[in-house]
């Protein structure tokens, strides 16, 4: 018997699927490094080495082909994609630096739901009304984190809200640029301006490491040089509405990694308000396989 051919849709949705799992596994990582380094350095040294390891890291590997990685047809738009991602680590860094791992976690999930929203005006993706009180939902469950107006809302937990916004925009750019620019490109332009910036407002923070505060820092920018690698071939793979999703699946290792690390294990409101985030996601992504399958 001859097996059916898998459709093309579903291969690619498949390879996004499978980056975007493998980065969320990264992100969690390079998280857990940045929650520690926090406790000991300022998080402006701390988003210095997260970005200047990292551009030393990307100018190795791509030195051989740095002629062909420099060449971008869109110089703004890297630039602005660049700054987003250095907005977003900035403020889930201050955040992570008091909130524990999985309530951080739980609040970044928003972005997927600010991706879906987005990717109607921004990608010329459709998104039914189906999905669009997915989106609703999904709000609603970070409302229940926040608890705005109660005793128990922290200043803090808007910081990784913000955050999760920013990263939302800087994920949208990097699958506009993934139509033009190599991956390469993309990823040779990603940690530039953080590096640049940091490294000018870095001297009026800086605490002098230890060898292993060193390797630690090191090890902050190996890991998010390689995580953005994989979420840009994510990206490239299939729609931000298909891949966006499985971002939820951070959820899971933040959570353990605060267990494990730090001592942390989150309140039942935000146990309940991730499920509810990370079940209107997964409802969005069944309602773009059922308008693929009817398509």
């Amino acid at each position: 018997m001859i097996p059916a051919t898998v459709p093309q849709a579903v291969l690619e949705a498949r390879r996004g699927i499978g980056w975007m799992l493998v980065t969320m596994i990264l992100f969690v990582s390079m998280d857990t490094v940045a929650k520690h380094l926090t406790a000991l350095y300022p998080v402006t040294q701390v988003v210095w080495a997260r970005f200047v390891f990292h551009t030393l890291l990307i100018g190795i590997l791509l030195a051989p082909r740095a002629r062909l990685t420099m060449v971008t047809r869109r110089p703004g738009l890297q630039f602005l994609r660049s700054t987003l991602l250095l907005a977003t680590t900035i403020l889930f860094f201050s955040g992570l630096r008091i909130l524990p791992m999985a309530e951080s976690a739980a609040m970044m999930q928003v972005g997927p739901l600010v991706i879906t929203a987005l990717s109607v005006p921004l990608l010329g993706e459709l998104v039914g009304i189906r999905r669009w009180m997915g989106v609703i939902a999904g709000f609603a469950g970070a409302l229940l984190i926040i608890r705005p107006g109660s005793e128990a809302m922290q200043i803090a937990i808007l910081l990784p809200l913000a955050a999760a916004v920013s990263n939302a925009l800087y994920q949208i750019t990097t699958r506009i640029l993934s139509r033009s620019e190599s991956t390469m490109t993309i990823l040779f332009y990603t940690p530039l301006t953080g590096a640049l910036l940091m490294s000018a407002a870095v001297p009026l923070f800086w605490v002098t490491p230890d060898a292993e505060g060193w390797a630690m820092m090191a090890l902050l920018g190996l890991i998010g040089g390689v995580s953005h690698f994989t979420l840009i071939k994510a990206f490239t793979a299939a729609p931000a509405a298909t891949v966006a999703p499985f971002g939820y699946s951070s959820l899971i290792w933040a959570t353990l990694s605060g267990l494990v690390f730090f001592g942390d294990f989150p309140d039942r409101w935000t146990i309940i308000g991730a499920l509810v985030i990370a079940g209107s996601g997964l409802y969005i992504l069944h309602r773009e396989h059922v308008r693929k399958r009817s398509d």
